[in-house]
């Protein structure tokens, strides 16, 4: 039963499958044929079986369908048959009427035919006609284009060009030789922008040229129209407070909108007023500027032109190595570059956008700060001041011409100050060459007046000024040496060139008289002081010339107040005013007569020296000579004839050179009994040394130099004495006895230097018996000298130990 029951399921299964194939399209087949092998095992073959069996089946019921109709089907091939021949009939009936209609429709065809193509050709005319007629202006213009670009008409070119592109080409886009026309005027554009790029470098290069002649021609109507101002002002008293220029095509007037007669004057001869127009011909700039607005490059251009402007500036800027040698140097250096600063301001005023004030400001602040740099380098160069004060005059002409542009110049004018100082070190060293001059061409001594008339020529150059001088009659002798006159005159000289720079500085006679008294104090507290210095330590200078030095720097220092008087009536600055710089020069005299003062200490002392080093004394003598040693008495004489020179002096100076010598005496003779290599001295030496200290007591005592208190020249001599009257009298029990009492008589005498006499004396009385005449009275005595000796050197332990 499962197995019949299994077996009939199959069954079904297959007819479902069949009616699937019969009824589904044969793309989807697959699923319906895969199932058939999806059942159970074999099922396929019995599926076979079935189809098989399905297909016979249909093949009995086609042969039944075909066996029904099969007479129908005769029946309809009969009457084909028939129709054929009837069909062929008709055939050729046909073609040969459809001959006939060719034949006879040739002839209209070939006039229809020809009628067509005039037509045709009637059209193309007329419509070449139209289209020439909308072609021909194109041309027009292009061929116009043309010309005005041969013609250097490039503006009227560009908007030409303008109309082609716009309104003609438009119209005849369609043609070839309108794309190639279209396609050219670019390149055309390209071309006028090169050929006006080209016109523009040219104008630079020839600007670079006239640049220098620019501002060279700026620069002397700036010095014209500043003298002619100050000349008006002195007339009218009128302050004109700044410079106008007619330049560039517009006028600059000055704060109260006041035009000057000397513009006025100048309206009617144009050929003198400066015009830029005249040396440079800015239409390259115009039309470039033009051309690249209508083409929309502007921008371009403009940046392009001020590019290359600042490169010439910087080059214009850039000054020869040898600028500072000559005044032309720096004369051609401002030139070029007011030069072009006048054709920045001439294209800023003539063109809208291509040059702003604050690029020219810019670039006025860069050339400032580049010309205030090279100017103190090379300024610094300079050692003449006649070209520094060259090159002051040009700087203020320079900053003149620049500020009537309306360019700022406080930072020139501030630059003059350190100008300035380098023209005050110049007439320094300018000076010091005059002051070395004088001061070796004078002959220290008194200047010998013969008559009024020569007295009369020493006045008027020197304010000297002595009652006892005036009162003696001529023939007489000023007390000032040649050099002292010629000293002033070139101190005077000094402030004058001085002065000159000061002038055209717009400053009041107030800092004028300030910087003159300023430059003044250093060239005598400096130069003149320094000049002094050196003449007073060269060694040909002797007394006599140190003595007229200081005679010199006393007259020199009173007539400080008339240089101040001098500078006062120049610049017309009262002397109360409270701002007013003294002349402190005074120091430069007192500090060079105290050099001279101190130089004639140690001059006198050096030839106190030379004749000590003359001395020859014979330390072993037994007697003494009974007179003075030569080399002494020549050394009183020179001393006494030197201070006779001394009574020119201020009275304190030569009592100073007295006491200051007397003291150097006194010293180098005790010097020359304590020294080393002298081993022994003889008592009669000591009696000859003693009547040398006699010549130099009688000399201080006889008043060399007046002023001094009684006896008080001799205290420079008082150690000595005292020392040689010990061993003269032999005193030693009172000087051991007293020794440190405040009423000793020997209280000069030190104990370490008796004691080195003493035993120099010791030795030789050991050798000559020079204490024989001792002897005879008492043996003891040799043994006393002995006893001095210990108690002298247990002194001088104890003040060692003391000290």
């Amino acid at each position: 039963m499962a197995e019949s029951s299994g077996s009939l399921e199959t069954v079904t299964e297959h007819e479902r499958i069949l009616q699937e194939i019969e009824s589904t399209d044969t793309a989807c087949l697959g699923p319906t044929l895969r199932s058939v092998y999806d059942d159970q095992p074999n099922a396929h073959q019995r599926f076979m079986e079935k189809l098989d069996a399905r297909i016979r089946n249909h093949d009995r019921e086609i042969e039944k369908m075909c066996n029904f109709h099969h007479q129908g089907f005769v029946e309809a091939i009969n009457e084909l048959l028939k129709v054929r021949a009837d069909a062929e009939k008709l055939k050729v009936q046909v073609t040969d009427t459809n001959r006939r209609l060719q034949d006879a429709g040739k002839e209209v065809i070939a006039k229809t035919e020809e009628s067509i193509r005039c037509r045709i050709q009637q059209r193309n005319i007329a419509t070449v006609i139209d289209k020439l007629q909308l072609c021909l202006p194109a041309l027009e213009m292009y061929s116009k284009l043309k010309e005005q670009i041969s013609g250097k008409r490039y503006y009227s070119a560009l908007k030409t060009m303008e109309q082609l592109e716009n309104i003609y080409l438009p119209k005849v886009s369609q043609y070839r030789f309108c794309q190639i026309m279209g396609e050219n005027l670019p390149k055309l554009r390209e071309e006028i922008k090169e050929i006006s790029m080209s016109g523009l470098k040219d104008f630079l290069e020839s600007i670079r040229k006239h640049s220098d002649k620019i501002g060279e021609t700026a620069m002397r109507q700036a010095q014209q129209q500043k003298t002619f101002q100050v000349a008006l002002h002195k007339k009218t008293n009128v302050s004109l407070k700044k410079t106008k220029y007619i330049l560039n095509g517009h006028i600059s007037e000055d704060k109260n909108g006041v035009k000057s007669k000397y513009d006025a004057a100048d309206e009617d001869t144009e050929e003198e007023v400066l015009n830029v127009q005249d040396l440079v011909d800015f239409s390259p700039v115009y039309r470039c500027l033009h051309i690249y607005s209508i083409l929309g490059d502007k921008e371009v251009f403009e940046n392009y032109y001020r590019k290359q402007r600042r490169k010439q500036a910087r080059l214009v800027l850039q000054p020869q190595s040898t600028m500072h040698e000559t005044v032309e140097g720096y004369r051609k250096y401002f030139s070029q570059i007011a030069g072009f600063f006048v054709v920045e301001d001439h294209i800023l005023h003539v063109t809208q956008g291509l040059v702003t004030g604050s690029y020219t400001t810019e670039l006025w602040n860069m050339a400032q700060s580049k010309i205030i740099a090279v100017l103190r380098t090379h300024s610094s160069y300079c050692t003449d001041p006649d070209l520094v004060l060259e090159l002051k005059n040009l700087i203020v002409v320079f900053a003149d011409t620049m500020q009537g542009f309306g360019f700022p110049v406080t930072r020139l004018f501030d630059l003059l100050f350190e100008v300035r100082d380098r023209y005050n070190e110049t007439l320094l060293k300018k000076w010091a060459g005059i002051f070395r001059t004088i001061f070796e061409a004078d002959n220290y001594s008194p200047i010998p007046i013969a008559n009024e008339e020569e007295y009369r020529i020493v006045i008027s150059k020197f304010p000297f000024q002595d009652a006892e001088t005036d009162k003696k009659p001529f023939p007489k002798k000023l007390p000032v040496s040649q050099s002292v006159p010629q000293i002033y005159s070139q101190v005077k000289e000094f402030i004058y060139a001085s002065l000159k720079f000061s002038e055209s500085l717009h400053r009041s006679s107030t800092e004028i008289d300030d910087m003159l008294r300023k430059s003044t104090n250093l060239l005598l507290t400096r130069t003149l002081s320094s000049s002094l210095q050196n003449v007073i330590k060269k060694p040909h200078i002797g007394l006599t010339e140190l003595v007229q030095i200081i005679i010199n720097t006393t007259h020199l220092e009173q007539a400080c107040k008339y240089l101040e008087d001098f500078i006062t009536n120049i610049t017309n600055i009262s002397p109360e005013t409270v701002h007013t710089t003294r002349l402190y020069g005074l120091s430069t005299f007192k500090d060079a007569r105290h050099s001279a003062e101190e130089e004639i200490y140690t001059k006198l002392n050096q030839k106190i020296d030379e004749f000590i080093q003359l001395a020859d004394y014979d330390w072993t003598m037994s007697e003494p000579d009974g007179r003075a040693s030569g080399y002494l008495m020549d050394l009183i004489n020179f001393l006494r004839s030197t201070f006779q020179v001394f009574t020119n002096l201020p009275g304190k100076v030569a009592q100073t050179a007295c006491m200051s010598a007397c003291k150097h005496l006194s010293t180098s003779l005790t010097q020359m009994l304590l020294d080393s290599d002298l081993k022994q001295i003889s008592m009669g030496a000591i009696q000859q040394f003693n009547l040398d200290v006699i010549q130099c007591e009688l000399f201080a005592s006889s008043d060399p130099v007046p002023g001094f208190q009684e006896d008080t020249l001799q205290l420079a001599f008082i150690d000595l004495r005292q020392l040689l009257d010990l061993f003269m009298v032999w005193d030693w029990s009172a000087y051991l006895a007293d020794y440190g009492q405040p009423y000793s008589k020997y209280l000069r005498v030190n104990p370490s230097t008796a004691l080195i006499l003493l035993e120099k004396m010791k030795d030789s009385s050991k050798k000559n018996n020079i204490f024989s005449q001792f002897r005879k009275n008492d043996r003891d005595k040799q043994k006393l000298i002995e006893t001095v000796v210990k108690q002298l050197r247990s002194l001088v332990n104890g003040m060692s130990q003391h000290s």
